[in-house]
């Protein structure tokens, strides 16, 4: 199969780029300096030299700055799906988009099912609640997978940014009362690629996946640290206590049983995992 996909210099991106070396598939590799998805037009040409699928990993993800960011996040986490959604229909490609466990307000203390009620507390989480839709509405070969807290020995992330404070400060004060679980971009990246097949036959349908386990800011952090060897303080706070822009949901925990018994997998822990990218960062430092 040929394979178009978008936002290729973010984490998920690069992590099926890394994967692509060795897949029998033959992928296509774009990000906005390639491909603008936003622009109608610059789609359809894209699709129309024959590809089997696209997988949408672009989104505005910048969770603050959406806040006053709105028309843009909006165009790139809703617009530019609908775009994409039915020039894949045009075209008779599939279409695998990336959302988030941001759809939901955390006012439920059991892991969310797909059947749940979304609820979004921002701006990013409305637009990509809205990108949800429209990608269903726009074709009916569209597999939409939330994800969440998703890192990767790529880019810009929670996992890089907590590990260089760890370096520069004394004490770190990280919230410990919203929860949910870490994931790492690779293991989803593998989840999407090994079942290629899956997802070109698959009609409209909404999957949650994230690794397993159940972890605060607080613990996630407190793992980084010590899978770093930085023993730098790190102090619980209430999300009081560290202000934003957008409200985040308090427990945003996804169930996975869907995924496992569609695919036929198991999901590693977040903590393994995790490990496991800070070992490769590590080497590399």
């Amino acid at each position: 199969m040929r394979i178009l996909i978008t936002g290729a210099l973010g984490q998920l991106g690069q992590e099926i780029r890394r994967l692509a070396e060795t897949s029998s598939h033959e992928f296509a590799f774009t990000d906005r300096e390639d491909l603008d998805i936003t622009d109608a037009k610059a789609v359809d040409e894209a699709l129309s030299s024959g590809f089997d699928g696209v997988i949408n990993c672009a989104a505005y993800t910048a969770v603050d700055k959406a806040e006053t960011d709105k028309t843009l996040c909006y165009a790139l986490n809703s617009e530019a799906v609908e775009i994409l959604a039915r020039s894949c229909h045009r075209h008779g490609a599939f279409l695998v988009h990336i959302s988030t466990d941001f759809v939901f307000d955390g006012r439920q203390f059991r892991p969310y099912q797909e059947t749940d009620d979304p609820n979004p507390l921002s701006v990013y989480g409305a637009s990509k609640l809205e990108g949800e839709e429209r990608a269903f509405a726009g074709h009916d070969r569209v597999s939409v997978i939330r994800t969440s807290w998703l890192y990767s020995v790529f880019g810009n992330n929670f996992v890089k940014t907590i590990r260089r404070l760890l370096v520069e400060k004394n004490e770190l004060r990280v919230i410990f009362d919203q929860v949910g679980t870490p994931t790492s971009a690779r293991t989803l990246a593998d989840v999407i690629v090994k079942h290629l097949e899956f997802w070109a036959e698959s009609p409209n349908m909404l999957y949650h996946y994230s690794n397993e386990g159940v972890a605060s800011w607080y613990d996630f952090a407190v793992a980084i640290g010590r899978f770093s060897g930085i023993t730098t303080p790190i102090v619980p706070i209430h999300t009081e206590e560290y202000p934003t822009p957008a409200k985040r949901p308090h427990y945003s925990v996804l169930d996975k049983t869907k995924i496992k018994e569609s695919l036929g997998i198991t999901i590693p822990h977040w903590m393994n995992v995790l490990e496991e990218t800070l070992h490769e960062l590590n080497q590399g430092a």
